[in-house]
């Protein structure tokens, strides 16, 4: 008498649709986090830059006795800053005609000096 024992194994189309479903739900939960994330850090880092240039300015505006509040440009090339910074998010810094203050053009987006 011969038994027939050959099993055929692996998963079943139902298995494999479930782990799919899952995968996606997983990633639809992950994904709008991820973003927000990135979009925090970005904000964070113009931030930190605009404080670097406004630091720089108060610096120059001290050792120099002057009132002409200069560009990044200057900043750069009298040694008040080692580059130009360039804001994460893709805005602009400009700086104050009448103040020390930069600000991005990004500000609606919360990249601004608190």
């Amino acid at each position: 008498m011969k038994l027939n024992t050959s099993r055929k194994s692996g998963f079943t189309l139902v298995e494999i649709m479930i782990v799919v479903a899952i995968i996606g739900l997983l990633a639809a939960i992950a994904i709008p986090n991820f973003v927000k994330a990135r979009s925090r850090a970005q904000t964070n880092a113009c931030i930190a830059n605009l404080k670097q240039l406004q630091g720089a300015t108060e610096t120059y505006l001290l050792e120099n006795k002057t009132s002409t509040y200069p560009d990044a440009a200057t900043l750069v090339s009298e040694g008040f800053l080692k580059s130009t910074p360039a804001c994460p998010g893709g805005g602009t810094y400009t700086a104050g005609s009448s103040t020390a203050e930069w600000s991005c053009s990004l500000s609606a987006d919360g990249h601004v000096l608190p």
